[in-house]
């Protein structure tokens, strides 16, 4: 099914509470995605999150609880396409790219986080690489102070997990 708009806008998981309360950090993405909609209303909107022990542990989706928060929002609901069921990023990237496919649409908007955007960029600009999707990236500014998250060890994992990947594609 093709989309109204060439563009997709793709929107990140992150982790939610127990009772399915987005954090802030999933906030400030859905804030960022319904200003890029507000934009360009005929894009249609992707979402990510599964269900993983370190991000959602409810019985519902992490993309369902963000389509909800899109909703109330003002984004209507017909403007959602499938979920990327994922539990990672790499997970992100390679489920959302059939769905992307499938939609017809030749650009894509990524909306994540700051600290998020450096290893989000590399995943899907690798993922993508070759497929014709032009692919941009938008990073809001985490404000720290909405969650109990340790955003240091965060970063850090973010870090070291670019890190790994970069090393392990240099050695192929």
């Amino acid at each position: 099914m093709a989309v109204d708009s060439e563009k997709l806008i793709v929107v990140l998981g992150s982790p939610n509470g127990d009772d399915g309360r987005l954090f802030g950090v999933a906030e400030e993405r859905c804030v960022a995605a319904v200003g890029l909609w507000k934009a360009e209303p005929d894009c249609r909107i992707l979402l990510t999150g599964g269900f993983g022990e370190h991000f959602n542990r409810t019985e519902t989706a992490h993309a369902e609880y963000l389509k909800r928060r899109l909703v109330e929002l003002g984004i209507p609901g017909n403007r959602f396409l499938e979920f990327a069921l994922s539990l990672n990023t790499l997970e992100d990237a390679s489920k959302a790219k059939p769905i992307i496919a499938e939609s017809g649409a030749k650009r894509c908007v990524v909306v994540t986080s700051d600290y998020h955007l450096d290893r989000a960029s590399y995943v899907f600009r690798r993922e993508f690489a070759g497929s014709g999707v032009e692919l941009e990236f938008v990073a809001t500014e985490t404000d720290e102070s909405l969650d109990e998250m340790d955003y240091a060890a965060l970063r850090a994992h973010e870090a070291a997990s670019l890190a790994r990947m970069k090393a392990a594609d240099a050695a192929r």
